[in-house]
């Protein structure tokens, strides 16, 4: 993918604070939220559009009409907009999250240093898992979300595998609607313990009551497990749970993809007619050459998670990125379990491209081979538009495109550890973190402005936390 990008002129090098630090310009846009004709023009910035027909523009405006995209440019009209001046500023698109198991959020860092996927699953889902109620579904989903929103991410997918009755879906769907964040609800029953076995007949349900719409913030999705090692076959993704899928319209997200086991699964898949665009395997480390042949012509899409594989060591513990552009598939990035890791896509990107790049070159150390590596312009692909791919939004999100949703970030180009502004998405990808994100935009409505969440009443919600957290910690393992 190119990344074709327009000269600096002399107006970019110096620049003034943008209006996204002015709580007159929010009341503004916070008064003509609920006119679907609304007009929001962001002025003198430096968009990076991930369009791969566009590229980065620099000193160019860009035109948000109600929730959608509409123009970028120079010289844009500003009759009726509430004018943004975003000099000093780049523009990129929301990051998106193809897998993170929010509700677990009340456990953060519980266990930073697990050495391995047995003890997550004997400390996490044998064990905290089984007390959650669903009033704690929520209060873990919420605080997910919105630390998903203050870094930047617009678009989650909510690995739910904690859905014990159908009042436990329903609160975690309601803490992605509380948030605003555009969210993607993939519903799965629990590995262990007491629950309702209503899943995946409930999956109907949810659809009826929360998804039926076609253009809304929250999709819906059926979330599996690759194999029964972990918790038996009804939890595995087979011709069963295809079929319900398909009868529903939605896609599935397959998780714990990982070694033999998964790839003789996958190859399975292949045989049954399985695989396709509306799949997507999750990890995907340590599969056989002959799997991800199958994965790469079938167009399944791929959900790497590069600080999980690495920190936890699951499988091979490498991103499987080579092995996946190896066979023609862009993926998309998640986070995860923060019960270990990170929250924030800044750090998957530079994960991914620091472990990567380390590979290639000790792959031809020694010889007379040039390595393969991947660059700035690749992760954030990932992060953005692939991601948007893999949660079955492509024609949604992921990219400043006209025409698609107005999810789109404000970062500070000329904050103390970005400026001087050189390379734009250099400095997105290898300079920036959450504080210099200053807006949020999520379907054309600020989430975030002069750098803080917005509408979150953050003493309540650290009560809420605390005292979750305390609960699923103390409560005996069901």
């Amino acid at each position: 993918m190119t990344n074709r990008t327009l000269p600096l002129t002399p107006s970019d090098l110096l620049s003034t604070p943008s209006d996204t630090t002015s709580p007159a310009v929010l009341e503004q846009l916070r008064r003509r939220s609920a006119d679907p004709a609304r007009r929001t023009l962001f002025t003198g910035a430096t968009i990076v559009t991930m369009d791969p027909g566009l590229g980065v523009l620099h000193h160019a405006d860009l035109l948000v009409e109600g929730e959608t995209v509409v123009a970028i440019g120079s010289g844009l009209s500003r009759d009726g907009a509430v004018v943004v001046e975003a000099a000093g500023t780049i523009l990129t698109p929301g990051f998106v999250d193809t897998h993170r198991h929010a509700w677990q959020a009340q456990l953060r860092r519980i266990m930073p240093d697990v050495d391995d996927l047995g003890a997550y699953v004997r400390s996490t889902l044998a064990g905290h898992a089984t007390v959650y109620r669903p009033h704690d579904m929520y209060v873990g989903t919420k605080l997910a979300a919105l630390t998903a929103i203050d870094s930047g991410i617009t678009c989650m997918l909510d690995f739910s595998h904690n859905s014990r009755t159908p009042d436990h879906s329903d609160a975690a769907v309601h803490a992605l609607i509380d948030t605003g964040i555009r969210g993607v609800h993939a519903s799965m029953g629990p590995h262990f313990g007491d629950w309702d076995r209503q899943w995946p007949g409930d999956l109907g349900r949810l659809r009826e009551t929360y998804f039926s719409g076609d253009d809304q913030l929250l999709t819906l999705r059926l979330a599996a497990l690759a194999t029964d090692e972990i918790s038996g076959p009804a939890l595995a993704y087979g011709p069963e749970l295809a079929r319900t899928a398909a009868d529903l319209g939605i896609g599935v997200s397959v998780d714990a993809v990982f070694g033999t086991s998964s790839s003789r699964a996958v190859l399975g898949w292949e045989e049954q007619g399985l695989l396709g665009a509306d799949l997507t395997l999750i990890h995907a480390t340590g599969l056989t050459m002959d799997a991800w042949k199958a994965i790469g012509e079938s167009g399944t899409t791929i959900a790497l998670a590069p600080t999980s594989d690495a920190q936890i060591g699951l499988e091979t513990a490498i991103p499987a990125i080579d092995e996946a552009l190896a066979v023609g598939i862009r993926p998309g990035l998640s986070i995860d379990v923060e019960v270990a890791l990170v929250s924030d896509m800044f750090t998957q990107m530079r994960a991914l491209h620091a472990i990567q790049r380390m590979r290639a070159v000790n792959t031809v150390h020694g010889t007379d081979r040039r390595p393969t590596r991947i660059t700035t312009h690749d992760v954030l692909d990932f992060a953005t538009l692939q991601g948007a791919r893999t949660n079955g939004l492509a024609g949604t999100t992921g990219s400043l495109t006209p025409g698609k949703k107005a999810d789109l970030l404000v970062i500070q180009a000329e904050d103390l550890n970005n400026m001087p502004l050189n390379d734009a998405i250099g400095t997105v990808v290898l300079g920036s973190d959450a504080r210099n994100i200053s807006a949020v935009l999520i379907n054309g409505r600020p989430r975030k402005w002069n750098g803080q969440v917005l509408d979150v009443d953050l003493p309540a919600l650290r009560a809420e936390v605390h005292a979750s957290r305390e609960y699923v910690r103390n409560a005996p393992a069901a």
